[in-house]
């Protein structure tokens, strides 16, 4: 059996701030002395995002971008609006985003929604029941006995989870097509007060929605074959990374620690995954990996040997867009694609564990 990649659709809200922009508002809102002020400006000019959209910006009409969800904190005890108030938003909103990525999917695939079998939702962003899972079965007119998957709260690496769960349903299922969309509103979890790991993250995240279609032995040329997924748990790596339900929205801690981890562990699991799927570190031509961070990048280069322009695409990922959690490996994906660029890909991304996941497409 094949699993082939037939479609992937990509999108992102329709307004956009630039990184000088959004360090303004930042400052609004985390900081409370001038010194404060310089180190968080000094971060997001290290973050390596120039622009990023977020469902929470609004174009004014003299062409400057506005946004009023997050007033200034009226104390240093102010946490902004609650989590209730935060999901709210994510109901409102992230629908629209998921259906446009899929629309996008489906076209490329030529699969028409009624052929949809399955449906697999990837989000760690926001959640209600019914959530995007029946928002998307209604917008794109799915089929009403469409079976649906839901992968929650596993972080920037969660499309590799969602590839791994379509993949066993279309094992399963002999004339199964699967619908996978990565939703991701990070945005609405911006952390008020100054903490230096909450700032870096604010630099760093951002909106966006990729969905990919996934069928078994398509006859119609496809974009890439998946041949499968991997996992790696990092040793005494548990606290480096988490993502927590707080009061105040989602709370993310991102250890300083977390480029060594990865830089330490990554080709010792890495090289004899490959080896035992014929490929080597040297035979991989697409290098999907996740955009954590400037510093992320540079870890998997040093600790695999890459090049620079190896991740070139993932870097102009994260600058154009920021880190758009599970939304963004596919995005690399879309531009290889577009590019058509020679296969193996590799998909190479992390999250709270410290966990490593993988995927193999030919």
């Amino acid at each position: 059996m094949n699993v082939t990649l037939d479609g992937i659709g990509f999108a992102v809200p329709p307004v956009s701030i630039c990184r000088q922009k959004s360090s303004e508002v930042a400052k609004q809102l985390s900081c409370s002395s001038d010194q404060q002020r310089r180190r968080l400006e000094a971060l997001y000019r290290r973050s390596g995002v120039q622009s990023r959209g977020s469902v929470l910006l609004s174009e004014a009409a003299c062409g400057t971008v506005e946004q009023d969800f997050f007033p200034p904190a009226v104390d240093h005890e102010d946490r902004g609006p609650t989590t209730a108030v935060r999901s709210q938003q994510f109901a409102d909103h992230a629908p629209q985003l998921a259906a446009d990525a899929s629309r996008i999917a489906l076209d490329e695939s030529g699969l028409d929604p009624s052929q949809v079998t399955h449906l697999v939702v990837v989000t760690c962003t926001g959640f209600a029941a019914p959530g995007v899972d029946i928002e998307l079965i209604q917008r794109l007119g799915l089929p009403a006995q469409t079976q649906r998957v839901q992968v929650g709260f596993m972080g920037c690496h969660g499309a590799i989870n969602g590839l791994r769960a379509a993949q066993g349903l279309l094992a399963a299922n002999e004339n199964a097509n699967v619908l996978l969309c990565c939703v991701e509103l990070c945005s609405l979890h911006y952390q008020y007060g100054y903490d230096a790991n909450r700032i870096v993250s604010g630099a760093l995240f951002a909106d966006g929605a990729a969905a990919m279609v996934l069928r078994r032995d398509s006859q119609k040329p496809s974009l890439a074959t998946l041949v499968e997924t991997g996992s790696c748990l990092v040793p005494d790596s548990r606290d480096a990374m988490t993502w927590k339900v707080g009061d105040h929205g989602f709370e993310m801690t991102l250890s300083a620690t977390v480029p060594s981890l990865i830089e330490a562990g990554l080709v010792d699991f890495l090289t004899p995954w490959l080896a035992k799927r014929g490929h080597t570190i040297e035979s991989i031509q697409g290098w999907a990996v996740h955009p954590g961070g400037t510093r992320i990048l540079s870890a998997v280069e040093t600790s695999l040997g890459l090049q620079p322009e190896q991740l070139a695409t993932s870097r102009s990922v994260l600058s154009e867009h920021g880190n758009m959690s599970s939304a963004t490996m596919p995005a690399v994906l879309r531009q290889f694609a577009d590019r058509d660029l020679p296969r193996p890909w590799l998909m190479l991304g992390f999250g709270p564990g410290l966990e490593i996941e993988v995927a193999l497409l030919e």
